[in-house]
Formats: C-alpha cells, sequence, structure tokens
C-alpha cells in the first residue's frame, strides 16, 4: 500500500483530493460538488475562482513575488495599508502584515505590551480575555484562548490569560434574562481588573462575535460599549480579534461596528484574504503608535513573509472585489434571508436549541432536551456527527463545540461565502435539513434525545 507523507487533521482518516472551485462550490477530482457553507474555515468570503484575483495575482508574481521587508516595501503593501486605513472607523491607521491569524493575535498582544513600556509602565504586561474564546494555536494567542481542548496539551507553556465569562445569553452564566442582567458579563471584566490590579494589566482581547469554541455566540448591543468603559476608566488597551468576523463577514466592514465601539487594536486574517494568499494583519490606533514612534521606532515582532508584496496584491484585490460588488450589504441581507431559513429548521428539528449570530455568520446550537437546554455527553459526538453527515451530502458546515466552560455542548457555524444567492441558501438548507433529519432520528433510536417542547 503506497505510504502518506502529508499529515492531516486526523491521521488514517481519508479525505478526498480537491480538484477546483467555482463561485459556492467546491469539486473533488471524482467530480463531486460540495456546498461551502462554511467558506472552509470562514474564509473564502468572495468565493472561489474569482478571476478578478487571479488576474492580480498574476500581475503581481510578473513584477515581484518576494522582498524582505528589512530591505524594501512595496507599493501593494503600500496601498493595502492605506486601503485598510480608510475603510476602518476611528484613528485605526497603522497595519502591521502577518500570514495567519494567530500572528495577528500574537502581534496585537505584543503590541499592547510595547505600547506601555514605552511609556515607562513595565509592569502592564499581562492580558484579560474570556473563557470560551479562540484566539490561535502559536503560544501567545493559545495563551489568550479560553478553548479548553485546545490548550489542554499545553497548559504548563502557557500564560494563565482567560479570566471572565463570555457573553453567552443562551447559557447565561448567571442564570438571569438578558433583559435584567444588566450586563454582569460585562462588569466581570472591571472585577477582574480590580483583582489583578490595573497596574499589570496591558489589554483586553476577545472576539466581537465568538466563532470557533461557541459557533457565533453574539453579546447583547450594551456588551462593548460597556467593555470599552471600564478599559477606558483603568487606562486598558481594548484588542477586538476580528480574524473570523472582519472584512464584511457580519454585515458590517468590521463587526465591532454593530456595537458602535471603536477598539485600539484589531486583528485580522481570513476574509482580508479570502483564502487566495495566506495574509493577516495588525491594525493599530494613532494613539497606541504614538509612543512607540516617539520613542524605539521599531514593532519588536516580523516574519520572513511579513507585508509580502505578492500577497499584498491579492488582498488589496480582494477588498476592492468586496466594495465593487457590495458585498458587505449582501452579507446582511443575505444572512437575515438565511437566519429566516436556519429559524424554520429550529421549529422542524428539536434537537436544535438556539440560532444566533448575524449576517453570514450563524450558528447553531444542539441540546437533547429544548426546554431544560440539556447539552449532549461529548462521547456522543454530535457536532463530528452532523459535520460528517453534511459532506457526505455534498454540504460543508463548521464545527464549533466546546461553548460550555470550553468543554461541552455542540454547535456547528453556517457561513457560506458572501456571494451566494438565494437559489443556493435554498440548496444548503435543504441539505442542513435531510442531515438533521437523519442525525435527529438516530439520536431517538438511541434515546438520546430527552422530551422536548416546541420552540
Amino acid at each position: 500500500m503506497k505510504r502518506n507523507h502529508l499529515i492531516k487533521p486526523t491521521l488514517g482518516q481519508h479525505y478526498p483530493t480537491i480538484s477546483h472551485g467555482i463561485g459556492v462550490y467546491l469539486y473533488d477530482t471524482d467530480g463531486n460538488p460540495y456546498i461551502d457553507g462554511s467558506s472552509g474555515a470562514v474564509t473564502a468570503s468572495i468565493g472561489h475562482g474569482v478571476s478578478e484575483v487571479v488576474e492580480a495575482m498574476t500581475e503581481q508574481a510578473g513584477k515581484i513575488s518576494f522582498a524582505y521587508r528589512s530591505h524594501f516595501t512595496s507599493d501593494a503593501a503600500e496601498a493595502l495599508a492605506k486601503k485598510l486605513s480608510d475603510l476602518a472607523p476611528g484613528d485605526l491607521n497603522w497595519s502591521f502584515f502577518v500570514n495567519s491569524g494567530s500572528e495577528a493575535t500574537e502581534t496585537a498582544m505584543k503590541i499592547a505590551i510595547q505600547h506601555w513600556q514605552e511609556k515607562g509602565f513595565e509592569r502592564k504586561n499581562r492580558i484579560i480575555s474570556r473563557w470560551t474564546s479562540y484566539h490561535g494555536i502559536t503560544m501567545g494567542a493559545l495563551s489568550m484562548s479560553g478553548h479548553v481542548p485546545r490548550r489542554k496539551r499545553f497548559v504548563p507553556l502557557l500564560e494563565d490569560f482567560p479570566t471572565i465569562p463570555a457573553p453567552y445569553c443562551y447559557r447565561c452564566p448567571y442564570n438571569v434574562e438578558a433583559a435584567s442582567c444588566q450586563l454582569q458579563c460585562a462588569n466581570e471584566l472591571e472585577t477582574a481588573i480590580q483583582r489583578i490590579g490595573s497596574e499589570n494589566v496591558a489589554a483586553f482581547i476577545a472576539e466581537p462575535i465568538i466563532g470557533a469554541s461557541a459557533g457565533a455566540v453574539t453579546p447583547p448591543l450594551g456588551y462593548y460599549p460597556r467593555i470599552k468603559e471600564i478599559c477606558e476608566r483603568y487606562d486598558i488597551l481594548f484588542i477586538a480579534d476580528e480574524v473570523m468576523t472582519g472584512m464584511g463577514r457580519t454585515g458590517k466592514m468590521f463587526a465591532m461596528e454593530h456595537w458602535g465601539v471603536i477598539p485600539d487594536i484589531i486583528a485580522l486574517g481570513k476574509g482580508m484574504s479570502a483564502g487566495y494568499t495566506p495574509m493577516a494583519a495588525t491594525m493599530i490606533s494613532d494613539r497606541v503608535m504614538e509612543p512607540i514612534l516617539t520613542g524605539s521606532k521599531s514593532i519588536m515582532a516580523g516574519h520572513t513573509y511579513s507585508a509580502n508584496p505578492l500577497s499584498a496584491a491579492i488582498s488589496l484585490e480582494v477588498l476592492t472585489y468586496l466594495e465593487r460588488n457590495e458585498l458587505v450589504l449582501a452579507a446582511k441581507e443575505k444572512g437575515d434571508y438565511l437566519l429566516q431559513k436556519l429559524q424554520m429548521l429550529a421549529r422542524q428539528f428539536e434537537i436544535i436549541g438556539d440560532v444566533r449570530g448575524k449576517g453570514l455568520l450563524l450558528g447553531l446550537e444542539f441540546v437533547s432536551n429544548r426546554a431544560s437546554k440539556r447539552p449532549f455527553e461529548q462521547q456522543s459526538g454530535i457536532t463530528s456527527r452532523l459535520v460528517t453527515k453534511a459532506f457526505e451530502k455534498g454540504l460543508l458546515i463548521y464545527p464549533a463545540s466546546g461553548a460550555i466552560e470550553g468543554i461541552a455542548g455542540d454547535a456547528v457555524i453556517v457561513s457560506p461565502p458572501l456571494v451566494i444567492t438565494k437559489e443556493e441558501i435554498g440548496r444548503l438548507v435543504e441539505i442542513l435539513g435531510a442531515s438533521l433529519e437523519e442525525l435527529q432520528q438516530e439520536l431517538y433510536r438511541e434515546g438520546l434525545m430527552g422530551n422536548m417542547q416546541a420552540m
């Protein structure tokens, strides 16, 4: 038997070989079509096979593909940084380009700490983050992440950053309704700061909408204004991890715009290049950059491929394509339509406990008993079973289990490319419904479903 040389996500598992993609569809080498209902890993926002991006890629490759950032800048990188500055709210006018979301959040952490060091506050070096979060797989990013399964193997090497609960209204940690909670989950930030000491805290980091660790958990309207108020009161920077939510995914160019809050630092990735090249960025406000500009004049971070000209040209064309085709507005309108369809599925299938999200970043959480919100036992593998069934029927959805204390809970993200049509949404929902029907019947036969009440 021919041996394998490529390390895949699950060793020993068969993976079909990808052939090509067109729009929202991917095709394997056997000709099987798949609706990309998750944009890969919430990445391929403008769909597959976009000729304008291919042309921009070819044109830049014909000029220069690589130049080290310590030797040269490039027109492509300068233009991309200017474009991001034009798109971003407030004074987020500086961009540091990296290769992945993990690098972007880790760079954000380092810049926040350096900001305070350059101002003479050496002790302000801790980051406060939330449980039920995921900020990346590098050691610094993982230290900020409250995703227990991903942390588990490396806990002795990690900083103990996650501190406060997530704004998880469906399973409120205080067992109160959103209308009367008075934003206790946001107020916990102030408690954490007081316990640690504001003189020791550099920044607070959060995903505007929680992605991989919770399945599009979306906080109430007043949550981020309160968070920003607390950060400003205690002289702490606010980092928005927009790696998954940024660049139009939620119906706004930046998800934080839904709450009218301007972060001090933003981490970007995924949709910034829509999967056409590895590219990410850390955006920094003028205020945060000021002591560095008048001090060391150098950000203590960098990677060989930082500000790569080829990747910059590709990302610039992706952002131009987003604007030219009004895909941010499309994400809102199509997201509202898809949300209605998913809510209809929730009325049809008792396994669905919650439907949530914004734009085309939507999530479904699954329960064994809707009345009590009782989750399934971990060993039941509900999330992976549904993802597999959908895949076999030609639909890709994104697993997002672990919302309950970072360990339990089953959920998926439904996040197709922003170019999806209503007809394609109909097909997506049809396949998802068939997969849910098959799974729910299995669970009843296995005795894993409780007595349910209609939604």
